[in-house]
């Protein structure tokens, strides 16, 4: 049946209870005031052996040590840099500790420019409510580390992470706790225990691309809109499951409450690089909407936002785990998804860092431009 012409405008959700008309308007605070320009790169990590594992998206330290890197705060911001520059980068064979990645999930954020109010995330569903307390080595766990457990997912949500799923794969596109005031940064994420056989790779994909695919007119358009990011599945997993969740303080004073929305800039600039990336797509979005068109509209807006992320591999970068590997990724700027592909176990612990309020800078230039000169 053909949309009405009197079809329903989606009503903007709130962040407060002022009605923002513009993009614009969505501002940080004055604490999550912008960077005046991007970072610039030292040189530091030049002394470690590293690639590109994709011209777009994805690099590779093949040699280098976390815990030497850990040492020098300079190598720390340096890495924050490349991590927003290049999407997310790769450690294989890691020695690193649960404590290890909360300092360096901290220490990226900070040695960046974070306010200081943004500390670590701590997840809706506590580890302790889950009944994951400690990691492979027998260490007591803290709800700032978010175990990722193939176990718990198939638990909790057992149709999207089954291997035998008749779901599409590429519906899974998102970036990390969006449906938060102020959500995540970086992302640090070491798996530990993998599958006997093979599977569970994850893809990333590159935000900023995304929006260097749209036409100046597409760009204008998305630049001017904002969306409602949700996640209600926590509501049904603690009515089904009888588990609690946490409702005060998940990683900054205005992440709280239960009802785990939020509005956001369809595009967004990462006060790291300065670059647009399309932010308001993806699975972060499949149960919210744009905000201020009509449903129609909206989801013709997130369709074409997804196939854009799903359908163009070369943005996009998959990674296979060893055991002990480490992925760094900067929420901001890139999507990902999980590959649902096995039957055994697969377990790593995250770090997620909490980072500035979304905002849209109309000075900022995409990556095409700034690596280029030319969109």
């Amino acid at each position: 049946m053909a949309p009405s012409i009197t079809e329903t405008t989606h009503e903007t959700h709130q962040v407060s209870h002022e009605t923002p008309s513009k993009v614009e308007s969505l501002k940080p605070t004055e604490k999550a005031t912008p960077l005046v320009k991007p970072l610039k790169y030292s040189g530091s990590l030049d002394e470690y052996k590293s690639f590109d594992v994709t011209n777009v998206i994805g690099r590779e330290f093949p040699e280098a040590r976390l815990l030497d890197i850990l040492k020098d705060d300079e190598k720390i911001r340096d890495l924050a840099i490349t991590v927003s520059q290049r999407g997310v980068v790769f450690f294989r064979n890691q020695d690193i500790t649960v404590e290890d990645q909360k300092i360096l999930g901290q220490k990226l954020g900070e040695l960046t420019g974070k306010p200081a109010s943004s500390k670590l995330h701590r997840h809706a569903l506590l580890n302790s409510k889950r009944g994951l307390t400690v990691d492979e080595n027998g260490k007591q766990l803290d709800d700032e580390i978010s175990v990722i457990s193939s176990q718990q997912f198939q638990k909790f949500y057992k149709e999207r992470f089954s291997p035998r799923t008749r779901r599409i794969a590429s519906e899974g596109w998102h970036a990390d706790i969006t449906f938060e005031n102020v959500p995540s940064d970086y992302a640090i994420l070491k798996i530990h225990t993998l599958p006997d056989d093979v599977g569970g790779d994850t893809l990333w994909a590159s935000g900023y691309e995304v929006y260097d695919r749209l036409s100046p007119t597409w760009q204008k358009i998305a630049e001017g809109l904002t969306a409602t990011h949700q996640n209600p599945e926590f509501q049904r997993v603690s009515t089904e499951h009888g588990v609690d969740l946490i409702a005060e303080d998940r990683g900054s004073p205005e992440n709280k409450g239960l009802e785990f929305s939020a509005q956001h800039p369809v595009v967004r600039t990462n006060p790291v690089t300065g670059w647009k990336s399309i932010f308001g797509a993806g699975h972060q979005i499949a149960h919210g909407h744009i905000d201020n068109v009509t449903e129609r509209e909206s989801e013709l807006i997130k369709a074409y936002f997804l196939e854009l992320i799903a359908k163009n591999h070369d943005l996009q970068v998959r990674f296979k785990w060893n055991k002990n590997d480490v992925a760094i990724w900067d929420n901001r700027s890139v999507f990902h998804t999980a590959t649902n592909d096995y039957d055994g176990k697969r377990q790593g612990n995250r770090v997620v860092s909490i980072g500035e309020k979304p905002y849209f800078d109309p000075n900022s230039v995409s990556r095409r431009e700034a690596l280029f000169g030319t969109a």
